[in-house]
């Protein structure tokens, strides 16, 4: 039965993997993909979409967002406000594990909700936008997102495929200059336009413009056709991605991953000076950290 659910994961994970046109160049990359873990809830959740799982979606088929981009403007002047008083910003600690990596190049984030956790900063400094985003059930996660000029996010896919990401242009360069490129197709942001795209296909972004970039970032429920899968969504939601709540502000709640994530950190950064000194004998290191925790898994 173990053999059975590893096959099951290495399947899962090899159609995550092969999903869509675009490929990760290094086989080493595509092994060490964190979306791989997830791999098989992920399946389950493109099995049974009612959306189409292409790279983008189209956002009419979320009509309970149109209120957002009727009320855009309402939006960008709290996002102006709070980008003025600099709390559109990188963490000041380690305690933001899910986008970690992404500060590195100047991308910046003001949280508005994530999966069930609510921030009294943004109650208090955005109360339109939050109460906004509060009000429509499918809303999983909510943030101001920021990206300066010369930023650019790296190729990656995001884990979990039990949300579709949304992006309204609030404040942007309106330049092609400044885009997002999904599983090869690119999008250039523009002012109070939304465009929806899934998350997991391989992603990345770029500004080569003088301007910010910034939008209103939501994660939307993936509706699914059974209520059993609905369901496990909702649970893992809950428990896994809660986990990676973080904080705006002191006083804001931190999930247990964020607060586990300095001691994450700290042995991150003692494999980065492994692999300095030497490369095989950190790469011995990893592959024998992965193949241990297969082994306690499954057999």
């Amino acid at each position: 039965m173990n053999l059975v659910i590893l096959a099951v994961f290495i399947l899962c994970a090899f159609y995550v993997q092969t999903r869509g046109t675009q490929r990760h160049k290094k086989l080493k990359r595509s092994i060490t993909d964190h979306a791989n873990v997830f791999g098989p809830i992920n399946c389950l959740f493109y099995a049974t979409s009612k959306v189409p799982t292409t790279p983008y979606v189209d956002p009419a088929l979320f009509p309970e967002l149109d209120v957002l981009k009727e009320r855009w403007t309402e939006i960008r002047d709290e996002a102006r406000v709070l980008n003025a008083q600099g709390a559109i910003k990188a963490s000041d600690k380690p305690d933001d594990i899910g986008f970690n990596s992404f500060f590195k190049t100047g991308w910046t984030r003001f949280y508005l909700k994530w999966y069930g956790s609510s921030l009294d900063s943004a109650r208090k400094l955005c109360p339109e936008t939050t109460a906004m985003v509060e009000s429509i059930p499918s809303v999983k996660g909510a943030m101001f997102a920021m990206l300066p000029p010369g930023a650019r996010l790296v190729t990656h896919r995001d884990p979990f495929a039990g949300s579709l990401r949304y992006h309204m242009g609030l404040e942007t360069p309106n330049d092609d200059d400044c885009f997002i490129e999904v599983d090869g197709d690119r999008y250039s942001w523009r002012d109070g336009e939304v465009v929806m795209f899934d998350e997991t296909y391989l992603h990345f972004a770029e500004n080569k413009t003088d301007k910010d970039r910034i939008v209103l970032f939501l994660d939307i429920r993936r509706p699914v056709i059974f209520r059993v899968v609905d369901w496990i969504n909702t649970l893992f939601s809950n428990i896994v991605m809660a986990a990676s709540a973080t904080a705006n502000m002191p006083g804001d709640k931190i999930g247990a991953v964020n607060k586990a994530f300095g001691g994450i950190q700290k042995v991150r950064l003692l494999g980065k000076k492994i692999k300095a000194w030497n490369k095989p004998v950190y790469n011995i290191l990893q592959y024998g950290l992965y193949l241990l925790i297969i082994w306690l898994i499954f057999f």
